[in-house]
């Protein structure tokens, strides 16, 4: 379908009040990220926001826990990456998707917040992630955590993150996880499938946007490596069971559509939807895009499911 009409406003507003920075420095990119946590909606009000730190193999990192205010005991619990290209963006600005989320599964979520490109490119970030997951793990008593009950996710660079840890996760048995939850993940350097071609420009996450992150995040020697490029992963063993939401108007459609295909034909359970009308990034877009509240009620249901269900 065509463009949803939230979006189309969303999109025309942006252009005027927030448009792209001509020549921007990697700082003023970085900065810019903050002018877009107006978009996102409010926070849900009867969840708690902690800090926590944890040491990955090359630094002390950042962690933020959202927890339900009636947090049962031995929650499930989400780990969560955030998006933006593996280079900008932090946890806080998901705290409007992440409060919201955690309230209505009753997950305790921890976002990491890792090193970025391209000061910090591969490995750097997927091993802060997968610290990141160890270190919940290794934790789980004193986070009030279900250790049985652990999940990885995230969206667009985080869902590539999510879906290397939970590789990494299967290869090593390190951590039996319970779901893997990717949102528009960037998992392919094919930058000619059908939905790159269709979405090249004007649609919030250009091509070429894309191709500069994948050129930072991944140096040459470590394109073949499935934990930085997951598509090359031709094997799926002990993986957790996927949950894969799309955006139907995005360059990444088809990362995510293919890696579907690829894990059912391997036998991996998978839940999938795509929303229609919908743009990359509108996850973080409720104040103006009703269509966020779908995916993030969607997105809770389907993990409480993954954590409840008979194995």
């Amino acid at each position: 379908m065509a463009l949803h009409p939230q979006v189309r406003a969303f999109l025309d507003h942006i252009a005027i009040h927030n448009p792209l920075l001509e020549n921007a420095t990697l700082q003023e990119l970085r900065a810019d990220v903050y002018t877009y946590q107006q978009y996102a909606g409010p926070q849900a009000s009867d969840v708690t926001v902690e800090h926590e730190y944890f040491t990955s193999p090359t630094a002390d990192l950042h962690a933020v826990i959202f927890k339900p205010k009636n947090v049962k005991a031995n929650a499930p619990a989400l780990v969560y990456f955030h998006g933006g290209g593996w280079g900008f963006s932090f946890p806080l600005r998901y705290a409007a998707t992440l409060t919201n989320m955690s309230a209505e599964s009753g997950f305790i979520i921890i976002a990491v917040n890792y090193q970025k490109a391209p000061e910090h490119p591969f490995p750097t970030p997927f091993d802060d992630c997968y610290a990141g997951l160890l270190w919940v793990a290794k934790n789980a008593e004193r986070l009030g955590v279900d250790p049985t009950k652990i999940g990885v996710g995230g969206d667009s660079a985080g869902g590539n993150l999510a879906a290397a840890v939970a590789l990494k996760a299967g290869d090593t048995e390190d951590v039996q996880l319970a779901f893997q939850m990717l949102i528009y993940p960037c998992l392919s350097i094919d930058f000619d499938t059908d939905s790159y071609k269709a979405h090249a420009t004007g649609f919030g996450l250009d091509r070429d946007g894309m191709i500069g992150a994948w050129d930072l995040y991944v140096p040459k020697e470590h394109l073949t490596n499935k934990y930085a490029v997951p598509a090359n992963a031709t094997t799926f063993t002990n993986l957790a069971p996927a949950i894969i939401a799309l955006a139907e108007h995005d360059v990444l459609h088809d990362d995510g559509a293919n890696y579907a295909k690829a894990l059912d034909a391997a036998g991996i359970p998978v839940t999938f939807k795509q929303f229609p009308g919908m743009i990359h990034g509108f996850l973080n877009h409720g104040l103006m895009v009703d269509g966020t509240y779908e995916m993030r009620k969607w997105l809770s249901a389907q993990i409480v499911e993954a954590v409840t269900s008979p194995k």
